[in-house]
C-alpha cells in the first residue's frame, strides 16, 4: 500500500482530561500549491493572547480565554470555558520554516506553512543520444 506524504507527522500531542490542562483546538490542514495552510477554531480568544512558536520542527500554538466573572450572577448555563488551549505539530522535513506566517481573523487562526524550494516537484531532463562514456575501474 502507497504511503502518502504528511510533513506534519506525529503532528500532535492532545492535553485532555484534567481540569486544569490546556484545552484542543479544532484544526484542518491541507495543501494549497506550494503551501501547507492550517486553521484552528479560536472563537472568542483575544488576538494579543495567542502565541505560535517554532522551536526546531516543533509549532506550537498557544491561546487563552478569559472567563467572564459576573459576582452575584445565578449562572443557568456556562457552557464557554476559559483558560488555555494548545495544539503542537512536529514538521516534517521540506519546509521553509523561516517564512511561516499566522493571521487571526473571525475567530479563526491561519498558520500557512510554505514548502522549501528543494522539496517542490520538478521536471528532469532526460538526455538522449549515442554517447557511451567508458568509466574506469580503479583497484586498490
Amino acid at each position: 500500500m502507497a504511503r502518502v506524504f504528511d510533513p506534519f507527522q506525529e503532528m500532535e500531542r492532545l492535553f485532555q482530561g484534567a481540569p486544569n490542562s490546556p484545552r484542543s483546538m479544532p484544526i484542518d490542514l491541507y495543501r494549497e500549491a506550494d503551501h501547507y495552510i492550517l486553521t484552528a477554531d479560536l472563537p472568542g480568544i483575544d488576538p494579543s493572547s495567542i502565541d505560535v512558536d517554532l522551536d526546531g520542527q516543533q509549532l506550537t500554538i498557544r491561546a487563552e480565554r478569559s472567563t467572564v466573572n459576573a459576582e452575584g450572577a445565578k449562572w443557568l448555563v456556562r457552557e464557554r470555558n476559559g483558560g488555555s488551549y494548545l495544539r503542537q505539530f512536529t514538521l516534517g522535513q521540506g519546509l521553509d520554516t523561516e517564512r511561516i506566517a499566522a493571521s487571526y481573523e473571525h475567530g479563526v487562526l491561519t498558520v500557512t506553512v510554505p514548502v522549501s524550494e528543494r522539496a517542490k516537484p520538478r521536471k528532469i531532463e532526460v538526455e538522449t543520444g549515442t554517447k557511451v562514456e567508458a568509466v574506469e575501474t580503479i583497484q586498490a
